[in-house]
């Protein structure tokens, strides 16, 4: 593949991810780091298992980048105790990030996709569940005019 092509790629993939974040919703945006986290974290399993020491490396600092910008989108006058629970999870997440590149362990990298995995799918619930209690207080409302 060409320099001209590999750069037409890349500027296609970053313009694919602007775009997506530029029209994404907050909770959206959060879904996206969750995503963007865990592909970090496979990829560094998987290069660990092919002794790619640079490019696992690098994928572990991205995914820790993630887990900071994680942690600052918490709002913990709001979330409070939820809030800081998430930010410690998300601290101690990336410690075990950090010992995995130094032990070179997997098992250590299948715990942080594990624990990402349990979180993202609570928030992936999110919308359904608003639907659902807008849909319910829509009944009560439409039963309290009636």
């Amino acid at each position: 593949m060409s320099a001209k092509k590999g750069n037409g790629l890349g500027q296609y993939v970053s313009s694919r991810a602007v775009g997506g974040v530029t029209d994404a919703s907050p909770h959206k945006l959060i879904e996206m780091l969750f995503s963007g986290a865990l592909e970090k974290i496979r990829l560094a399993k998987s290069a660990m298992q092919q002794d790619l020491v640079v490019v696992k490396l690098n994928a572990i600092s991205d995914a820790i980048a993630i887990l900071e910008g994680l942690i600052l989108s918490l709002d913990t006058e709001q979330g409070g105790e939820l809030a800081n629970n998430l930010g410690s999870l998300y601290e101690y997440i990336g410690k075990r990030l950090v010992d995995a590149n130094s032990t070179n362990d997997a098992a250590k990298l299948d715990e942080c996709i594990k624990l990402l995995n349990e979180i993202k799918s609570a928030w992936d619930e999110i919308p359904a569940l608003l639907a659902t209690q807008g849909a319910a207080q829509g009944n009560v409302a439409a039963r309290s005019a009636a």
